[in-house]
């Protein structure tokens, strides 16, 4: 979710270290747009607030422990189906903080950071410290077809394809096969992790894989199947919120360097804000990524005339997103133009 441009360390020894590579990105951030902020307008942005994140992390975290009581009182009735799809949204978009987290930009705790970008990765099934390379690389090369590993799986061009995205089944199948290949055989091919970050891979997935089987494990002895109804199935639900919202960030968008053209701002409600982290201002967060989301709001109202791409809603965004990657399908499906013969 910015930069491309320059070669970056992919170290993640310090938090200084990491501070300093983020820098670097906001400037060739810049340069490549063609509008920089002044350091005067950045330096207030960049503020970590530790409350701000204990009050999000405890909204969001206490969202889902209300609405699973809920569920938990209410199973065999109506309220279960409203239940299971308000939990599984806010499930869902618990990988918005592991996100967040995985820039060090929650809190100012490097610690407390990790507690809860692991603790978030746990829950949808995203590795932490592997989220955290490929999410690098993604801000280095941002809608490069070569290099951009969101884009190392090609969009779907078709409706089937685009249903079939939209479930959720293609990252649950790419999450398993990487927890695999990573916790079971032991091995890391994907080019965005770095020879030195392989073993902590390696070990990061079997923890998580071990994990795993203590939930499975302490289930099958109480006989219980609480973590499928009220984990796992309301996940799965909230996939048909989150691919969505994941998609608007930059399909469509330019392929260059200018993270105000390659990223789109979606204008949206409160409620979508709070649980998202305020990532619906991600053109914002792509340019300057050592801003905290607390403060992207304010960061906004001072980049919100150079976006290039910018929506008033999901609704809308979608509907543009959609456009774009059945475009080709839709021009095949057309009549032919009658001759003019």
């Amino acid at each position: 979710m910015s930069i491309p441009a320059g070669e970056m360390s992919t170290s993640y020894s310090s938090v200084a270290a990491e501070a300093a590579a983020q820098a670097e990105s906001t400037r060739n951030a810049g340069e490549a747009a063609g509008f920089r902020l002044k350091a005067k307008d950045l330096m207030p942005l960049s503020e970590r607030n530790d409350v701000a994140a204990a009050r999000r992390v405890l909204g969001h975290l206490g969202a889902i422990v209300v609405l699973a009581a809920a569920l938990w009182w209410t199973p065999g009735t109506w309220w279960a189906v409203p239940l299971t799809v308000l939990l599984g949204y806010v499930l869902a978009f618990l990988f918005t903080l592991e996100h967040e987290t995985a820039h060090q930009t929650a809190f100012r705790s490097r610690a407390w950071n990790h507690v809860f970008g692991h603790l978030a990765g746990f829950a949808i099934f995203l590795p932490y410290e592997y989220y955290r390379v490929f999410h690098w690389d993604h801000h280095r090369y941002t809608q490069d077809p070569a290099r951009d590993p969101e884009l190392a799986t090609p969009l779907p061009a078709t409706r089937p394809g685009l249903l079939w995205t939209w479930s959720g089944m293609p990252i649950w199948i790419s999450r398993l096969r990487l927890l695999y290949a990573h916790g079971v055989s032991g091995k890391v091919t994907v080019p965005w992790v770095p020879p030195e970050k392989r073993a902590l891979i390696v070990r990061e997935a079997r923890a998580y894989l071990f994990g795993y089987g203590l939930v499975l494990a302490a289930s099958l002895a109480v006989g219980s199947a609480a973590g499928l109804w009220l984990w796992l199935l309301p996940l799965m639900i909230g996939q048909l919120f989150l691919r969505p919202y994941l998609l608007a960030e930059h399909t469509g968008c330019g392929h260059g360097l200018d993270m105000l053209e390659n990223t789109r701002t979606t204008y949206t409600n409160a409620i979508v804000h709070f649980f998202a982290w305020n990532m619906p201002f991600h053109a914002e967060h792509h340019a300057y990524p050592a801003v905290p989301f607390h403060a992207l709001p304010r960061l906004n109202k001072l980049l919100a005339e150079h976006i290039v791409n910018t929506e008033p809603g999901y609704r809308a965004a979608t509907r543009t997103v959609v456009r774009h990657l059945l475009a080709d399908e839709q021009a095949a499906q057309s009549p032919c133009p009658p001759s003019s013969t």
